[in-house]
């Protein structure tokens, strides 16, 4: 049996209000791109020593949170609560590769791309927020140049978000 409103209650079973500290997402934005001829020079190369030269595989992103640096944030003076930002997102990437002798193996990069868009922000508060990045790359295609280098194609997809931790005060109705 469901439990219904009990009778005489004037707040209709609400036992408590709870806190909830979640993220709120004030503004996000996507960018989607093929970037092409991108020169990647890999490191943590495994195994150490391959056999030169290399045989392009395939390449994708290793985490789903990017780097940003050089970030700038500028309030736009005549649209509040809207900024300009600048930076770099950088999203680190996996090749794999064949060597000489067809020992496969693997190496890390990082694809940098610039950023310039305008993007929702809240009212100056004690709090501040943040600015946050969802990253996904694919790389179908790539060649070989010299010692760990590819010359690659990369399908880049950015989110970016400004958000906060807030905290919620909702009803319950027990457990």
């Amino acid at each position: 049996r469901v439990p219904g409103p009990i009778q005489g209650n004037a707040l209709n079973g609400l036992c408590e209000k709870v806190c909830l500290q979640v993220k709120k997402v004030f503004d996000a934005c996507m960018r989607q791109t093929t970037e092409e001829n991108l020169s990647l020079t890999l490191t943590d190369v495994t195994p150490e020593n391959p056999a030169y030269p290399l045989t392009f595989v395939s390449g994708r992103s290793t985490n789903a949170r990017g780097v940003i640096s050089n970030l700038y944030v500028d309030p736009i003076v005549d649209k509040p609560n809207m900024s300009r930002l600048r930076a770099t997102v950088g999203v680190p990437v996996e090749i794999a590769f064949t060597d000489n002798n067809g020992v496969a193996g693997s190496g890390t990069a990082t694809i940098d791309i610039p950023v310039d868009i305008v993007i929702g922000t809240p009212e100056p508060a004690i709090i501040p927020y943040a600015v946050e990045t969802v990253v996904g790359a694919v790389i179908p295609d790539g060649t070989y140049v010299s010692g760990n280098t590819f010359n690659v194609t990369a399908c880049v997809t950015i989110v970016i978000k400004t958000e906060t931790e807030v905290e919620l005060l909702v009803p319950s109705y027990g457990y």
